[in-house]
């Protein structure tokens, strides 16, 4: 049984790593292409095969933040007041990333006992928090697709993301009918919540009465699915940011850190400075770098066997953030910082490739000084 299980923890840790050279381009997709037909769930994707009804977002457990719950999306870092959830003019609708990441199935179960709903109470501390302050936090809980559906064909990850995605609209559709009240309100999202994202802007928001009443879409961490030229060219109304109080448009980048390589994708992809809030390539300094929040836990890493069980994690409390670390410039499309020297930034695996995983973490409170201003810009023109 030992020796299982250290053949398990060997192959899961080559998972990490080559999820890292996936995110690079460095080889890694063929890797995780072979890995994934090997380990990844059993048999081809099937929709009339998931067995997980889907949700009924009239029901609270199935919202991961949500005003009138307490959560982890309510914490802020320690030393930072914020105004009470629920009390706010502008509402946050957060599509979170992939938390499932054991190869059981290609949808996940939705097991509020499991570990990968723990993930996404990570997701909730760690990303989703950065908006309270500015926001009404509501994020729903949904049948996500399993890390294995980006290691295959293009047409097995659209179907297993499209299966997703309908749950992530139906949400979308129920939070405008039942909570929001005709409130302005942000979009965002990280990895495979951004992918979703990207659906919800060009399929329901652009051309809709709906674009007149959103903020800013902050859709970070697309990795290898970009935000082009092409994509945006689609839209009627919603273009990338150009500066830290701009409306109606879309915040994007992908961090690597400093000799790391520019990340691969079939076309050019939006990269905006969260240092700068600007496009292009000048570098932004330390000194416009308002603070990282260290993650209080790890992500739970499952990448292989049959375990998806909750590790007792509570998230009840963020560390105070720190202030100018790192710079950052966007090159290529890779928004590159300094090498982080805290443990949290290079435990994974992936990290030692990627900061994917940490999008938000690294700059936490330009996020939620952002976030503030453009809310208050927002409410000041109307």
């Amino acid at each position: 049984m030992k020796k299982r299980k250290i053949v398990a923890y060997s192959f899961g840790a080559l998972i990490a790593i080559g999820i890292g050279l996936y995110i690079t381009g460095l080889g890694g997709r063929l890797l995780m292409s072979g890995i994934g037909a090997i380990a990844g769930p059993p048999g081809d994707f099937d929709p009339t095969n998931v067995v997980t009804p889907a949700p009924d977002y009239s029901l609270i457990e199935n919202w991961a933040a949500h005003p009138d719950t307490s959560d982890p999306a309510d914490l802020s870092p320690e030393g930072v007041t914020v105004p009470g959830q629920g009390d706010l003019p502008i509402d946050v609708f957060f599509v979170h990333p992939t938390g499932y990441l054991t190869p059981i199935s290609w949808i996940s179960p939705m097991d509020l006992d499991s570990g990968t709903e723990e993930n996404i109470d990570w997701v909730m501390a760690n990303q989703a928090s950065a908006f309270n302050g500015c926001c009404n936090v509501y994020a729903p809980r949904y049948r996500q697709a399993n890390i294995f559906a980006y290691f295959g064909s293009e047409e097995e990850r659209e179907s297993i993301l499209g299966f997703a995605y309908q749950d992530v609209k139906t949400a979308f559709e129920y939070y405008l009918n039942n909570y929001n009240n005709g409130k302005p309100f942000v979009l965002a999202s990280h990895s495979q919540g951004t992918h979703h994202s990207m659906h919800l802007l060009s399929d329901i928001i652009d051309s809709s009465d709906l674009y007149e009443r959103m903020v800013a879409a902050y859709l970070i961490g697309a990795v290898n699915i970009p935000l082009s030229p092409e994509w945006f060219a689609e839209m009627e109304n919603i273009k990338p940011c150009n500066n830290a109080s701009d409306l109606g448009c879309v915040i994007h980048w992908d961090t690597m850190p400093d000799g790391g390589s520019v990340i691969e994708r079939p076309a050019p992809s939006v990269c905006t400075n969260p240092l700068a809030w600007s496009l292009g390539e000048e570098a932004a300094s330390v000194e416009q770098h308002a603070g990282i929040v260290i993650p209080q836990h790890s992500y739970n890493l499952f990448f292989s066997g049959s375990e998806d069980t909750a590790q007792g994690k509570i998230f009840d409390s963020l560390a105070a953030q720190i202030l100018g670390l790192t710079g950052a410039q966007c090159r290529d499309g890779t928004l590159f910082v300094e090498r982080l020297e805290d443990p949290a930034f290079g435990e994974s695996g992936i990290a030692g490739a990627s900061y994917h995983l940490f999008d938000y973490n690294v700059f936490y409170m330009n996020i939620h000084e952002n976030a503030r201003l453009r809310s208050e810009t927002f409410l000041s023109a109307q």
